[in-house]
């Protein structure tokens, strides 16, 4: 009966997702493939591009769904704005926290927009692969991507020939990762989702116009940093590793930084409140700025730095929470790719990049919507639905015929 309820509830919330978003699709049978589409991402698809989704919606050809990504008219920021409105709505909470971070989708060739061989965090090397920044929002309810932007390499920014072949826009130059981040927060804090923190990896936080922006809009924010950072003050410069260098051994305490896969991440933290900037700051302070490293357990001599910027009374386990809150967009990565087909694309030119992804973290919102629906319900399952699933799966040259029960898989070449 449980599985009843959770199915039917999530037939009508998809269905009023959609009606939520079909306003940008101007034309009838591009909102029937967007359906399509979307439905197939939330599918028992084995790989979810264009042709196999296509069908699994029973399509004659893939060509529609091409044409959905390629060539048809609708703009996927105005789909991603109600995406942010959606989640503000169901997972938004006042201490909710935004967080920035970048992930690689490995490809092949030269033609992809974007691609060329750099460092993917994904897969710890260097690789041929595009780079997409992407914004997460986390509260207490849940965790969805709210926010893409694809990075753009100088090879190919510079190349005019190569960037209209690839639909890039003529307007659209050069933009480090950093400045990426810059536009995704920027649009975040002016959009629906209640936003009182911003955590991000030192590729980010080490730039200092990034935590200006966040301070001038006074939101919160924890952000690493390397070990060579500087501290700056009027009595002189410090590197942050030579700081905590010093800190005293009852410095440190061992909390928790959240929960994870096998239980709370415990580590030594040591933070210390840095002076007041008595030039930039109002008398007295609204906010305070700290210092924090993280230190682990079984490897004390591997240790994490952290600047935060925080309303004045904030204690120390809030910045943590903070800190540890960033592990939630790889948790989104994680569940947008396995589950949603984030990177399992076949798209090559700018506009179809920004068009699947921005369906698929408009199906990976509403996996996050309906996991928090069941956790604040008491639902003791929260898996997706028995989507209808034919037993005929192809592996390789072959099909095998799945048995419904416990018997031996058939095979037929």
């Amino acid at each position: 009966m449980m599985a009843d309820f959770v199915t039917g509830r999530w037939s009508a919330e998809l269905e009023d997702l959609f009606l939520r978003v079909s306003g940008r699709f101007g034309r009838v049978e591009v909102r029937r493939r967007m359906r399509d589409y979307v439905r197939g991402l939330l599918g028992p698809v084995g790989r979810k591009n264009s042709w196999q989704l296509a069908e699994y919606a029973g399509h004659n050809g893939p060509y529609g769904l091409q044409h959905l990504l390629s060539r048809s008219r609708w703009d996927p920021d105005e789909v991603r704005d109600d995406v942010q409105e959606y989640v503000a709505q169901r997972l938004g909470d006042p201490d909710g926290v935004l967080i920035v971070d970048d992930t690689g989708f490995l490809k092949k060739g030269v033609v992809s927009a974007g691609v060329q061989r750099q460092y993917s965090g994904t897969a710890g090397r260097t690789e041929n692969c595009q780079i997409g920044v992407f914004a997460a929002y986390a509260s207490g309810r849940g965790r969805a991507l709210v926010d893409r932007e694809l990075y753009l390499p100088k090879s190919w920014t510079s190349d005019e020939d190569r960037c209209r072949a690839a639909r890039i826009p003529a307007d659209r130059g050069f933009a480090t990762k950093g400045e990426l981040a810059h536009t995704l927060v920027l649009r975040a804090l002016t959009s629906a989702l209640p936003i009182a923190w911003v955590t991000a990896d030192s590729l980010y936080g080490q730039e200092w116009r990034f935590r200006h922006l966040l301070e001038q809009a006074q939101v919160g924010y924890v952000l690493a940093v390397p070990k060579s950072q500087q501290l700056k003050s009027l009595l002189g410069v410090w590197r942050i590793d030579q700081v905590i260098d010093d800190a005293p051994a009852d410095a440190w305490q061992q909390l928790s930084a959240g929960d994870g896969a096998k239980g709370p991440r415990v580590y030594d933290w040591a933070a210390a409140r840095l002076p007041v900037n008595i030039v930039f700051d109002p008398d007295p302070p609204t906010h305070e700025r700290w210092v924090l490293a993280r230190r682990s357990l079984k490897r004390p001599d591997e240790i994490a730095y952290y600047l935060a910027y925080a309303p004045v009374g904030t204690t120390v386990e809030k910045l943590v929470a903070v800190a540890g809150s960033r592990w939630a967009i790889e948790e989104c990565f994680q569940a947008a790719k396995g589950q949603c087909g984030l990177d399992e694309y076949e798209v090559r030119r700018y506009p179809g990049w920004y068009r699947h992804i921005t369906l698929a973290m408009l199906a990976h919102a509403f996996l996050a919507a309906m996991t928090a629906d069941a956790v604040e319900r008491g639902a003791a399952e929260t898996t997706q639905p028995t989507w209808p699933r034919s037993p005929w799966r192809r592996s390789g040259a072959c099909w095998q015929l799945s048995a419904p029960t416990p018997r031996a898989t058939v095979s037929a070449h």
